[in-house]
């Protein structure tokens, strides 16, 4: 009953929060490509963050954004996942998102804007082809995130991963940086509309160069970078 009436107060306010960060950047990328607005993004996510009642904070070193591109992989639990990516990637990156949440009023025009391929899970051309233009940014020097399980957690557990993001790496050559995210399903998880105030923690992991990972299959990489996020999130 606590956790409800809270969550009563907390959602207007953030909606709110929400709608304004969004006009302001709807504005400024009239004006500049989304490259260039990772500084109002990370603070527009911050606010975010705050208003919805979380502490956030940094764990690891955050990657020399002079030495990228890299592809950042996570796991994936709540809405607060993407505040806390932008928030806590020290540049601007790219990335795929499930198709449908372009259909979302305010979301979906927000993603559409800062630049995520959209996905179609189901169909197996449609997931060829977006990774196909997520490797073609990756190749101009732009760095993307993934999360490998495809959809949110429903147990708050990392799930299987997908081939998919392997499948970038590998063509790309790119630098992987194994990303856990702690906090979030107990904030706001897909089952429950109720948040609860908490403290969101973004974990860099190390870098996992081209070199290191050379030699490995696509299913060894994926363990190794599942175990990493694990071993994380414990």
């Amino acid at each position: 009953m606590f956790r409800a009436i809270i969550s009563i107060i907390i959602w207007p306010i953030w909606s709110i929060t929400f709608l304004f960060g969004t006009l302001m950047y709807s504005i400024a990328i009239t004006l500049l490509p989304s490259h260039k607005l990772h500084k109002l993004a990370q603070l527009i996510s911050r606010i975010c963050m705050i208003t919805g009642a979380q502490w956030f904070k940094i764990e690891g070193g955050r990657p020399d954004k002079n030495k990228g591109p890299y592809l950042y992989l996570m796991n994936h639990q709540s809405l607060f996942d993407a505040f806390m990516m932008v928030a806590g990637v020290p540049h601007y990156f790219t990335g795929v998102g499930a198709i449908e949440q372009f259909s979302y009023p305010v979301w979906g025009y927000l993603a559409k804007k800062y630049g995520v391929i959209p996905l179609v899970r189901e169909e197996l051309g449609s997931a060829i082809t977006s990774l196909g233009k997520l490797e073609s940014a990756i190749n101009n020097g732009t760095s993307a995130m993934i999360a490998p399980e495809g959809t949110r957690s429903l147990d708050g557990k990392l799930g299987d991963f997908k081939k998919g993001a392997f499948h970038v790496a590998k063509n790309t050559g790119i630098t992987i940086i194994p990303v856990g995210l702690k906090g979030a399903y107990q904030a706001k998880n897909k089952k429950d509309w109720r948040i609860k105030p908490s403290v969101l923690t973004i974990v860099f992991g190390q870098p996992i160069t081209k070199v290191q990972y050379a030699n490995m299959s696509i299913d060894t990489l994926s363990k190794k970078v599942k175990s990493e996020i694990e071993e994380m999130l414990d």
